[in-house]
């Protein structure tokens, strides 16, 4: 029996990296939009830094421990790549950015990683030491798991599931259960544990992605687009009217029009003893003009 766990244990911590390993890849599109646009356009590096630390812890125990390989190798590649998003992030980030990230490294990485070192190699011995540093990873893994709260409670106050992706969710999701049956084949309470909240929060994010995406959907959907008002076609009927005539006009008409213009322009601009004169000038002109004939609508 102990040779059966062993090879199926074997099978969900090989399981357990290949998923990782896509973990750990996932953050390239952020970094690549980075490198593009030459800034961390408002992105956090604290993400980074805990996962490096988190990294390193877990290699540390897996070297305290005798039947944990697996454990080194997707740490080790986690800490490498890590360690290559944080430098990016650094190279990148503007001033006050920098600044912080740095002072989360010393916090993290040089402080806290080297205070668990130093006070497990001095201070504890034996399996004591092991113990100890397994139920910080332990702790400190929680915390981890517990962090897509604040995703879910936004999820949940939106109502969109636009900051959640979905395929990242799954893959933990996977990985928590890869590895947790990976401790618990290997009765590793510390490996187990934490991944069984991971697993909770993991179906939980999955689930609220289920519930608010069909939502959105619906919405989209109730919403009408606006009406295109259709073209007004006037057709003309040439049929119409074809019998009328348009009126003639006689020529005392067109006399008492040439008058009134006369009048209307030499109010503006002439002296008015001038404009009877200038409009029997007119007048006479019309009089000379050929009689206008009638012209048909056609």
């Amino acid at each position: 029996m102990a040779g059966i766990s062993g090879h199926w244990a074997f099978a969900f911590g090989l399981l357990g990296n290949i998923v990782s390993f896509i973990v750990f890849l996932s953050p390239i599109p952020t970094f690549y939009k980075i490198y593009k646009k030459k800034s961390t356009e408002g992105y956090q590096s604290i993400p980074y830094v805990v996962a490096l630390f988190s990294s390193m812890l877990w290699i540390y125990y897996a070297l305290l421990k005798t039947n944990v390989t697996l454990l080194i190798t997707i740490n080790s590649f986690g800490m490498f790549i890590e360690t290559i998003y944080v430098g990016l992030y650094l190279f990148y980030a503007p001033k006050k950015a920098k600044v912080q990230t740095a002072k989360m490294l010393m916090l993290f990485v040089v402080a806290g990683f080297g205070a668990i070192v130093l006070v497990s190699q001095f201070l504890l011995k034996g399996a004591v030491r092991g113990q100890v540093v397994g139920w910080i990873c332990l702790i400190f893994s929680l915390c981890v798991f517990v962090a897509p709260l604040g995703i879910v409670r936004q999820v949940i106050k939106t109502k969109s599931v636009e900051y959640m992706p979905l395929l990242l969710s799954v893959f933990l999701t996977l990985s928590a259960v890869m590895w947790f049956f990976y401790g618990l084949l290997l009765k590793d309470i510390n490996i187990a544990a934490p991944n069984v909240l991971g697993f909770i929060f993991g179906i939980l994010q999955i689930v609220l992605y289920a519930i608010y995406s069909k939502k959105e959907k619906v919405v989209l959907k109730g919403q009408k687009l606006p009406e295109i008002q259709k073209p007004e076609i006037i057709v003309k009927d040439e049929n119409i009217n074809s019998n009328k005539q348009l009126p003639e006009l006689t020529q005392e008409q067109i006399i008492d029009i040439v008058r009134l213009a006369g009048l209307l322009v030499c109010t503006d601009k002439v002296s008015v003893a001038t404009c009877p004169q200038d409009t029997t000038k007119a007048v006479n002109k019309v009089e000379n003009m050929p009689k206008l004939q009638t012209v048909v609508a056609t």
